[in-house]
């Protein structure tokens, strides 16, 4: 196995003598094992955090009604992470990674506690902002300090220990998120918001373990005063912020409204005076524009733009899917995207043993966003009534894809650098995928919650899934059940109330007619047949009168009751108290009625009518938990075409950079890590110099490899 090695020390006249110097490891695979162990702790730590996180959104989203507001909780926690990426990177190349890496951590759990006590979305948005500000080192530093520490083709050998601890909290997580999530209180705290606290003990340990055991070599060149380009990370934050948040605000403010012009000129001026603050910097800028030089580098950074937006925006609907169409509990959920982590790791691992083995890696970022595509394909033809293992599919295709390109991008990127850049190297990486993925997140969650009620409306305009709908919302049995009342509040009543009022109504008016031609036809009937006895002189004239209107009072109410009888069958009703009444207990007459009701309703909701409580639906989906299919069915449907909508846009992007792959030229692997490679250069400076020293003592006019002079002492 190939460590990091550095040079013996030589002095005076023996590196005249001995030249060459001996190799001595400068870590030994013990001490490389104890940094990746503290390494493993904080990529635990962060990506437990993740899964826990993102199977209990939705139960937070509903207990702190602001469901459609869950693109701020993850867009400002991956702003900040993302912002943070490249000041951690350049920082580190300055102090060192190991200070960094501890403060980090430190911020990420200080962040998990604030955000536990968050009493609204917005609240926890600000809140998750302060954890993205940890999140940033525990993404882009333990990439940096494997390529400090690791050789390029040593890397693969390693790749196993950290997606076993990627498998764990992928497989935990979800399961821990969802018992926390599933529980109402935890020693008299509220269930989800352990799913926050949960990040402080696992964090004391990952602290503890990362002030034990990380502790890498210091061969920086310290002779220069550090320069920290703290305008440069003040104009990434200028230009990033507005634009993020137009991308979420964008929907509710309109894309051509004040704030957003606002939003586009203040990010366009913080990108102008990025680029010339960077260009002023030099190598001292957070984001050094001479990276951009390499065609390696700029096009391993377009790839990694549009591969994070595909993953990070589109991948973020799929737990919500599952929760909502699929009918799956925030734990059940977290178990159904095993396929995508299982497809992740077979993937990096078999692509880490190959590049391992051949040195040679060009293949697999065709082969990666080839099975992304796929995957996206898969999913685009979702429906509700396709079964589970559909989803899994193209689930555990994205994951084999991503597990094929990320490790070759970051390859490729360090790859294409100076050891001494390493650092800023792999985090400005990082960065522009964590901008894809932030821009991603805000973009495709505002297009989904932007469209949601759109296709709620139109899914509810079917006619066979509305027929079924208002029939389970009419029945009274279906209606009153406890685990309906919520779907009838949010979505039916404002439809079957009026429906109702508007049968009754009409029958109330049906009865009345039916009495009064009942009236008037026993009267004339009566008054007939008495007319008739008064001609025959059975009745006295005088008396006529009288026993007209005592037999018209005799008659009537038989009278009534029949015509009633004839008007409810008619009306497919029942006689209820003297009343035509609709009995919705009675399936056939409430069939009746759906069917005459339906072809109306369906003319209304095309136009556009009932649209304000699907709507507001969005923001609260707890009510779908439990209730009739028959009821939620609309709203599935809905969300379905929604996040198809997603599919269709994550598809378009990674098909680009499935094109740009083929365009894509790797540099070759190193062969030293970038540790051993600036201890080499500070050993060759050193020995250069003691050479020069030695060559003077013996009265040499030259230095080194130049041949020598010899001289004449005076």
């Amino acid at each position: 196995m190939s460590t990091a090695t550095a040079q013996t020390p030589v002095s005076g006249r023996s590196a005249a003598t001995t030249g060459a110097p001996g190799q001595q490891p400068l870590m030994t695979h013990r001490q490389i094992l104890l940094v990746i162990y503290g390494l493993m702790a904080g990529m635990f730590l962060s990506s437990l955090g993740q899964t826990v996180f993102g199977t209990a959104i939705r139960t937070i989203g509903d207990d702190l009604h602001g469901l459609d507001q869950q693109a701020w909780v993850t867009t400002a926690y991956l702003i900040t992470s993302t912002i943070a990426t490249p000041i951690y990177g350049k920082l580190s190349d300055i102090f060192g990674r190991r200070p960094l890496y501890i403060f980090g951590i430190v911020v990420f759990i200080l962040g998990a506690v604030l955000s536990s006590m968050s009493t609204s979305m917005l609240m926890l948005a600000a809140f998750r902002a302060v954890q993205g500000i940890g999140a940033g080192a525990l993404m882009s530093l333990p990439l940096a300090i494997m390529g400090d520490i690791l050789a390029p083709r040593e890397r693969a050998k390693y790749q196993g220990y950290f997606l076993a601890v990627f498998g764990i909290s992928s497989v935990i997580g979800p399961l821990i998120g969802g018992l926390l999530a599933g529980a109402s209180e935890i020693l008299f705290i509220t269930g989800w918001r352990w799913v926050l606290l949960i990040n402080v003990p696992i964090g004391i340990a990952a602290l503890i373990m990362v002030i034990v055991f990380l502790h890498l070599p210091k061969v920086h060149d310290k002779r220069d005063k550090p320069v920290v380009d703290w305008w440069g990370a003040t104009s990434v934050i200028v230009t990033l912020v507005p634009l993020l948040l137009v991308a979420e605000q964008g929907r509710t403010w309109g894309w051509g409204s004040p704030a957003a012009l606002a939003c586009y000129v203040i990010g366009a001026v913080g990108l102008v005076a990025l680029l010339i603050i960077e260009s002023k910097m030099g190598d001292a800028a957070i984001i050094p524009l001479k990276l951009f030089r390499s065609g390696t580098f700029s096009m391993a950074t377009i790839i990694g733009f549009l591969v994070g937006f595909a993953m990070f925006g589109a991948m973020l609907t799929i737990p919500l899917y599952l929760q909502i169409v699929v009918g799956l509990s925030p734990t059940e959920s977290g178990f159904a995207t095993l396929p995508l982590v299982g497809g992740l790791m077979i993937a990096s691992i078999t692509s880490g043993q190959i590049v391992a083995r051949v040195g040679r890696y060009r293949v697999f970022p065709v082969i990666g966003t080839a099975l992304v595509s796929a995957g996206y394909v898969v999913l685009t033809f979702m429906s509700i009534d396709k079964p589970l293992w559909f989803l899994m599919i193209g689930m555990f295709l994205i994951g084999l894809g991503l597990g094929s390109v990320m490790q070759s991008l970051t390859l490729a990127s360090q790859g294409s650098v100076e050891a001494k850049d390493m650092g800023v190297a792999t985090s400005s990486a990082t960065f522009f995928r964590q901008i894809g993925g932030t821009l991603g997140t805000a973009v495709l969650l505002s297009i989904l919650f932007s469209v949601m009620p759109a296709n709620i409306v139109h899914a509810t305009a079917n006619k066979a899934d509305l027929t079924a709908a208002l029939d389970a919302a009419l029945n009274p049995t279906v209606a009153s059940a406890k685990a309906n009342q919520g779907v009838m509040d949010q979505i039916w009543d404002p439809i079957v109330d009026p429906i109702q009022d508007s049968i009754d109504s009409g029958l109330v008016r049906g009865t009345t007619a039916a009495k009064q031609a009942a009236d008037q036809a026993v009267t004339q009937q009566v008054t007939a047949a008495v007319q008739a006895q008064v001609a025959a002189g059975t009745v006295p004239a005088a008396a006529a009168e009288t026993v007209i209107a005592q037999q018209v009072a005799d008659a009537t109410p038989q009278a009534e009751a029949t015509a009633l009888a004839t008007a409810a069958d008619q009306a497919h009703a029942s006689v209820v108290d003297g009343q035509l009444a609709v009995d919705w207990t009675d399936a056939g007459q409430r069939g009746y009625w759906v069917d005459q009701v339906v072809p109306d309703l369906v003319k209304q909701i095309d136009k556009g009518a009932n649209d304000d409580s699907s709507a507001s639906a969005t923001n609260d989906t707890s009510f779908l938990t439990g209730a009739d299919t028959r009821l939620t069915r609309p709203f599935m449907a809905g969300f379905n075409a929604s996040s198809v909508t997603i599919y269709w846009v994550g598809l378009a992007v990674i098909l680009l950079a499935f094109v740009l792959t083929w365009f894509f030229k790797v540099p070759p692997l190193r062969q030293r890590s970038a540790l051993q490679e600036q201890a080499d250069i500070s050993a060759e400076a050193q020995l250069e110099a003691d050479a020069g020293m030695a060559a003077a003592e013996a009265g040499s006019f030259t230095g080194p490899m130049t041949g020598s002079t010899p001289t004449q002492r005076r």
